[in-house]
């Protein structure tokens, strides 16, 4: 049991070392970056001056872009998760299977698909734009997580919802969300996640717009000639704290929305 305990942990820290070398290179001077250090020599907040001086702007649309993008996808998902697992429409088989192909396009051909489509509309760099793009990586995967969370409830409580007089809109608003609130957290942080970190469709469909993301935003600090690496390292750290925040606090919720539909008793 020791020798297991020794590996994870060897393990663990082999996985968390890029994370301390970002943090690292974060408090590290531009002049100190040739040298090899474990830790900074001399610690500035030059970095994190600049995140606060200069990212604002991209992290207030990345939050924007991101929680339009959990908006959207619950919109949709949710009800076609329900009807799938629920109503049993005709196709929803071959529906459930075409939700599973279109999570396996890869993101750079649809990108360049909407560049065509947000051209000819007129809305390339606009952050609706960018969110109803992002919403199409997340919502087949939302749709396969409302589905699997969904069946798995019981139908006597939709049954005893009809005879109260609740209709199927009234049921799904009203009994089924509130009880799938698992499923709900869990198709909302990997959809947050996933629109918070996107880099191919911000910079294809918003790389010159007013507002751009956080991605961008690191992006700017890399030229020809110069590579700001502090500044780009203390961005990054600030970035991935709200992910971090979302990760710790949804766990529990994840594990269980992830799982439902795995084991039928």
């Amino acid at each position: 049991m020791r020798i297991k305990t020794v590996i994870g942990v060897l393990l663990t820290a082999i996985m968390l070392f890029p994370v301390y070398w970002m943090l690292n290179v974060s408090l590290t001077r531009d002049r100190d970056l040739r040298r090899t250090n474990l830790f900074p020599v001399d610690p500035t907040l030059e970095g994190y001056r600049a995140v606060l001086s200069q990212q604002l702007p991209y992290l207030g649309t990345s939050l924007l872009v991101g929680l339009g993008t959990v908006a959207l996808t619950v919109l949709l998902a949710a009800p076609a998760g329900y009807s799938l697992a629920k109503l049993r429409p005709r196709g929803g088989g071959l529906l459930s299977f075409a939700f599973l192909i279109a999570q396996m396009i890869p993101g750079i051909i649809m990108a360049m698909g909407f560049y065509a489509i947000y051209l000819n509309l007129g809305v390339l760099n606009s952050w609706p734009g960018l969110i109803l793009a992002d919403s199409t990586i997340a919502v087949p995967f939302a749709v396969l997580v409302f589905t699997a969370f969904m069946a798995g409830l019981p139908d006597e409580l939709l049954q005893a919802a009809k005879v109260d007089g609740a209709g199927p809109l009234r049921t799904f608003t009203a009994i089924v969300l509130p009880v799938s609130r698992n499923a709900v957290v869990t198709v909302s942080l990997f959809a947050f996640l996933w629109a918070w970190s996107d880099f191919v469709f911000a910079s294809t469909l918003d790389g010159g717009g007013a507002l751009r993301p956080i991605t961008l935003g690191i992006y700017r600090y890399i030229g020809n000639n110069n590579q700001e690496w502090n500044a780009i390292m203390a961005t990054a750290v600030v970035a991935s704290i709200p992910a971090t925040v979302l990760l710790v606090a949804a766990q529990r919720f994840v594990a269980t929305g992830v799982t439902a539909g795995a084991v039928k008793e």
